[in-house]
């Protein structure tokens, strides 16, 4: 990923609960056809250190698990609040006319050996560690053991889990860093006006560019 040094983020707490944050990613590898992704949601475990380690599951019908080459890294990709970005926001614009439009997004890459497996309790335990966490804040909860041990249990034959060991992390805040102090409030309430997901944007983009003012 291209990261230039004001865009960087690199404290992993921040880039964990990122991650926790969006919990639905890209899984990307190499295969015999070139390149395949698969959109899956993850969890993501803070040992061992410095990175920790993604974990999920795919179909087994999927043929992604057979075709991911063990001798080149995966990439999981999980994409956060993004917006466009239009110069009419700019106080520059009123003095120059020299802007150009742009998109702010909040990024995390994570890379690393991809491993996969099929052990049933190893499944289970994973199934019931994604539904409890996703479940959470529900007022009917719904739990894995609130189906038939015997369903369930075969249900877990169609699926196939992962652990990615991660070896490299990075963070991208693109939040009109580059942009002059003076362009950060128009950028600000302007995307505030607009989508709840511009909002969310507007949001960052006041907190990492607050030391500026």
């Amino acid at each position: 990923m291209y990261l230039p040094d004001n865009f960087k983020e690199t404290d992993v707490g921040v880039l964990h609960d990122t991650i926790r944050r969006i919990k639905f990613g890209t899984l990307v590898t190499f295969g015999p056809d070139g390149l395949v992704a698969s959109h899956v949601p993850m969890l993501i475990d803070p040992e061992p250190a410095p990175f920790g380690t993604l974990s999920g599951h795919v179909a087994r019908a999927n043929p992604h698990w057979r075709e991911a080459s063990s001798d080149t890294p995966a990439l999981a990709i999980f994409l956060g609040p993004n917006t466009y970005v239009s110069p009419s926001a700019y106080a520059t614009k009123r003095k120059t006319g020299k802007v150009v439009p742009t998109w702010n997004y909040v990024a995390v890459h994570a890379y690393g050996p991809l491993q996969f497996y099929d052990d049933a309790d190893r499944l289970l335990q994973l199934v019931t560690r994604l539904t409890d966490t996703h479940e959470t804040g529900r007022p009917n909860r719904w739990h894995v053991s609130d189906a038939p041990a015997d369903y369930t249990r075969s249900m877990l034959k169609a699926i196939v889990g992962f652990e990615l060991p991660i070896a490299r992390l990075e963070g991208k805040w693109k939040m009109s860093q580059n942009r002059p102090a003076e362009d950060v409030p128009g950028i600000v309430d302007a995307l505030s006006r607009e989508s709840d997901t511009a909002a969310d944007v507007a949001r960052i983009v006041a907190e990492r560019n607050k030391d500026r003012r």
